[in-house]
């Protein structure tokens, strides 16, 4: 267990502790912030968030800079990712913040590629997160975020950015599940 995969266990420990925060509003009330009004706790479960998601680049850039990839860390790595981002997509379409048919997709693409890592994982294959797979990741994490902060800054100009992200992550998600199963269609091709 090395440092790199410390800060990825980090971000699934934020993962109640952002849940928390977002759920219970502990009476905090509301709060005005660059041209968007939203419930306190909203702020913080963002900070949270956005915190939790910035331990991603930094496990990894401490991973390779020092040498340090591993098997672990190639699971663990987008394994928090997906527990932090579903947790967020779900707690979103529950407070009416984001459209369940989008999240069913994005999630269903998730369970879709971790079973196909599975897959592999049997066949003694660990793959890493492909280019397009961070940017979707990426992307996801700048909708989330946009989304919990009640379109802060952008509000103020009337554009939907919240909403445009979200169909950008979407996309990106869809695109790079069909590239992950596109590239390891042998597995499916092979089958007996």
């Amino acid at each position: 267990m090395n440092i790199p995969n410390k800060i990825t266990v980090s971000r699934i420990f934020l993962i109640p502790v952002f849940m928390i925060v977002i759920l219970f509003d502990f009476g905090l009330g509301n709060m005005s912030f660059l041209g968007a009004t939203m419930p306190v706790n909203h702020f913080l479960a963002a900070l949270v968030f956005i915190i939790a998601s910035c331990t991603d680049w930094v496990d990894g850039y401490y991973a390779r800079k020092y040498n340090l990839v591993t098997n672990l860390g190639k699971f663990l790595d987008p394994l928090a990712d997906k527990l932090l981002v579903a947790a967020a997509f779900i707690i979103l379409v529950e407070l009416g913040m984001a459209p369940s048919w989008i999240i069913i997709i994005i999630l269903s693409r998730e369970f879709a590629v971790t079973g196909l890592r599975a897959i592999l994982a049997g066949e003694g294959e660990v793959v890493a997160a492909s280019q397009l797979g961070k940017i979707k990741t990426w992307a996801q994490i700048v909708a989330i975020s946009a989304l919990l902060l009640h379109n802060t800054i952008f509000e103020m100009i009337s554009i939907p950015f919240d909403m445009i992200a979200l169909y950008v992550a979407l996309i990106f998600t869809v695109w790079s599940g069909w590239e992950y199963f596109y590239l390891n269609r042998r597995v499916f091709v092979n089958s007996k």
